[in-house]
């Protein structure tokens, strides 16, 4: 299967219009619709219905858009890891992030890979946690970070770190009173939380928390990252909750982080590999992880 061919199929797959794909791809109509039907005719089916309102994907146009990015990732992986073998790096470990993962021992972890290990390359994939799951069963990462737990059978999860939740709050905010905040005063003002489409796992903890009290939460808004959040916090439109090192990171200067009341409620940040016999790199990998301990940083 030609990599152009492909190229062309994801621009009309994602645009459903063939002059858009066009102007996207820097090309006239006529050569991306050759195209389109030479990979129909490699393949022996069609990929789209044309009408002339409108284009859409067959079944087999639906498949072969969901594996196509895979082969792209790959080849992605081979250039990268030629490149790095140029540069004088003897190994590779391909580490996944999903749920917007609290950050408190990466940093950490990363500089002392670099200093024990400065021949193994790390690459870091910012990517969904449905993504994480499927490229860790294809090959496609070595390991991962989420904050779910969920994540179905040939992989294994362990918790790594914790984060305590903590309540941003705008300055000036009536809230503030609280050295450490009750939950039901909290819920009393407008939240600003997560996209579950975006930091899934990060929401689950955080709802299951919320649900452990009988009041209803106003959220006025799900973001998909914290900066965002902190920077409609940081406006006074409403109270997030983040944490301890997201709200730490913020460049907002009108943020307050304060705790809640009572016992810490804390986010757990774990490690997902597939199940079978880690590489050595990668077994350094988590013994140097295991090394920082799994209280909260």
């Amino acid at each position: 299967m030609d990599l152009r061919h492909l190229r062309c199929f994801m621009a009309v797959a994602e645009e459903l219009h063939f002059a858009r794909a066009a102007e996207r791809l820097h090309m006239e109509q006529s050569p991306l619709s050759r195209a389109i039907k030479e990979l129909e005719e490699e393949l022996g089916t069609l990929l789209f219905v044309r009408t002339s309102r409108s284009t859409r994907l067959t079944r087999a146009g639906k498949l072969l858009q969901e594996h196509a990015p895979r082969v792209f990732l790959a080849l992605e992986q081979a250039r990268d890891s030629v490149k790095a073998a140029a540069n004088g790096f003897h190994g590779q470990l391909r580490i996944a992030l999903s749920d917007r993962i609290t950050p408190s021992r990466l940093p950490a972890l990363l500089a002392r890979c670099r200093e024990e290990d400065p021949e193994i390359e790390i690459r870091l994939f910012e990517v969904t946690l449905a993504q994480q799951i499927k490229g860790l069963h294809d090959d496609l990462y070595d390991a991962g970070f989420s904050m779910s737990d969920e994540v179905g059978e040939g992989l294994i999860v362990e918790p790594t770190w914790e984060d305590e939740l903590m309540v941003a709050v705008p300055a000036r905010h009536p809230v503030l009173a609280y050295k450490r905040v009750p939950l039901d005063e909290v819920l009393r003002y407008p939240l600003v939380l997560g996209d579950p489409n975006a930091c899934e796992g990060h929401v689950r903890q955080v709802d299951r928390i919320l649900r452990k009290h009988d009041k209803e939460p106003l959220i006025v808004q799900r973001v998909a990252t914290f900066e965002v959040m902190m920077t409609l916090v940081s406006a006074g439109l409403a109270l997030g909750l983040a944490g301890a090192a997201h709200i730490a990171s913020t460049r907002e200067p009108n943020v307050v982080a304060r705790p809640l009341a009572g016992r810490p409620p804390m986010l757990t940040t774990y490690l997902l590999r597939p199940d079978a016999e880690p590489s050595q790199a990668l077994a350094r990998f988590i013994e140097r992880l295991e090394s920082l301990g799994p209280g909260n940083a």
